[in-house]
């Protein structure tokens, strides 16, 4: 396991008006394998659907919402369930590296390549100005993208989230930039992903 000297400077993305990091192996496949096999049978994963012009539309994932505080996201409110100790265990792992606290965390199951996410950026109020994101990837390596809000003359970015990652989105990013997971053709496994953060109110 990386250590809490850990250099974070060698792994920042060159993204105007933003603070991102991506380690792609911060936890061995191993690791990686037996956390995904563990996430898979103990979280109590949901298809929850989201309204869109008008009619109820599943979501094109599963999720499932763990921590300390509630949290509003796509219009949808996510009362928290308790901490499972395997997220408390991966909490402590990235909170020792960023030296950040975070006391809840989102969980996404994308089933096949046909589940995704849209465009959209973590900037709700209760998040506040500059939020502090840990992502951490399992499963099935996917196309994560990144597209800036205004500036139109910086061209999309787009990374591989391998199996065992680590995506830190930090400082002005939300503010400034979208970001996406996208459906693919590929036939290609699941992936889990989990998003730690500090809600603040």
């Amino acid at each position: 396991m990386p250590e809490k000297s850990l250099d974070l400077t060698k792994y920042k993305l060159k993204l105007p008006d933003a603070e991102v990091y991506f380690i792609p192996d911060f936890f061995t496949p191993e690791e990686s394998d037996l956390y995904f096999a563990e996430l898979s049978q103990s979280i109590n994963w949901k298809q929850e659907s989201i309204k869109l012009f008008g009619r109820d539309l599943p979501m094109p994932r599963l999720t499932a919402w763990y921590g300390d505080k509630s949290y509003t996201y796509s219009g949808l409110k996510n009362e928290p369930q308790p901490w499972a100790p395997v997220l408390l265990q991966l909490k402590s792992k990235i909170e020792k590296i960023t030296g950040q606290h975070y006391n809840s965390v989102l969980l996404n199951r994308y089933r096949s390549g046909q589940d995704s996410m849209g465009w959209h950026s973590d900037n709700e109020q209760e998040l506040g100005l500059q939020p502090g994101i840990a992502s951490i990837s399992f499963g099935a390596e996917r196309r994560f993208s990144f597209r800036h809000r205004i500036n139109k003359d910086l061209k999309p970015l787009s990374i591989n989230l391998t199996n065992g990652s680590l995506l830190l989105m930090q400082g002005a990013t939300q503010r400034n930039w979208l970001h996406s997971l996208p459906k693919t053709t590929k036939p290609i496994s699941e992936r889990i992903n989990l998003t730690f953060r500090y809600i603040k109110t």
